[in-house]
């Protein structure tokens, strides 16, 4: 399964990756919700873990314009 990790705090981003990895997780991370809106509209992901408060976009206003985009 192919995840997408939004998340500004780089240290929580680290650990969290490695746990969803240790757990046989892919995982692409990203640090803001203008990135975290191009890879979701550019690749393929299962699902989406997004902060909600991230600089550029909010992970809200990135999953509005993604279900916007359909």
């Amino acid at each position: 399964m192919k995840l997408l990790l939004a998340e500004d705090e780089k240290d929580l981003a680290k650990g969290l990756k490695a746990i969803l990895e240790h757990n046989k997780y892919i995982v692409d991370v990203v640090h803001d919700g203008e990135d975290a809106l191009y890879y979701a509209q550019t690749e393929h992901y299962d699902c989406l873990i997004l902060d909600v408060m991230m600089p550029k976009k909010s992970g809200f206003e990135v999953l509005f314009q993604l279900r916007k985009e359909g």
